[in-house]
């Protein structure tokens, strides 16, 4: 199990490399200062797709910027 601080690294480390330092830094101002409930978030907030067209987007996604 990790600790909390390793998950918060690995957390920030998910959120730079998804959106750069800059806008990952403005994420977290964003969910800091909203009301934000992230349960509610993760049921209604998030397309329905399933595990395999997550994995297959992302898939094409990496593909696209290894290309680049």
């Amino acid at each position: 199990m990790k600790t909390e601080a390793e998950i918060r690294m690995a957390g920030m480390q998910a959120l730079i490399g998804a959106l750069g330092l800059v806008e990952a830094e403005r994420f977290l101002a964003a969910v800091s200062r909203d009301k934000f409930d992230y349960t509610e978030w993760r049921r209604t907030g998030l397309p329905d797709l399933s595990i395999d067209e997550i994995a297959a987007a992302a898939n094409q996604l990496s593909d696209q910027l290894n290309h680049e």
